[in-house]
């Protein structure tokens, strides 16, 4: 029932046999043998101002809605149980670590 999401999905299987034999006959080498490769870079947060800007406003929003989540209980009259404090503390540290994707203390996406 589950067997098909725990094998890795291969296109070579699907493929009829000559199609296949015929496509990797006429595939082209990713590389020459003596050229050299170009380093690939990841993707970073230093060069993509917006994308640090949505995901760090995105981490606030998201853990000022726990944290609000949380006090609505307190407001209304109930005593803090440790779950709440704890969703409270999760929900500050969701929001800290927008601010810290923000501001880049010290600039360690620049190294």
């Amino acid at each position: 029932m589950g067997t098909s999401l725990t094998r890795p999905f291969e296109i070579d299987k699907v493929a009829s046999a000559p199609e296949a034999a015929a496509s990797s006959a006429s595939r082209a080498p990713l590389a020459a043998p003596g050229a050299p490769a170009a380093p690939e870079q990841a993707p970073s947060l230093r060069d993509c101002w917006s994308c640090r800007v949505l995901s760090g406003a995105g981490l606030m929003g998201a853990g000022g809605y726990v944290y609000w989540v949380a006090r609505k209980p307190l407001k209304l009259g109930y005593p803090p149980s440790p779950g709440t404090v704890a969703q409270m503390v999760i929900g500050i540290s969701i929001a800290c670590w927008g601010v810290v994707i923000l501001t880049d203390p010290k600039g360690k996406s620049h190294h």
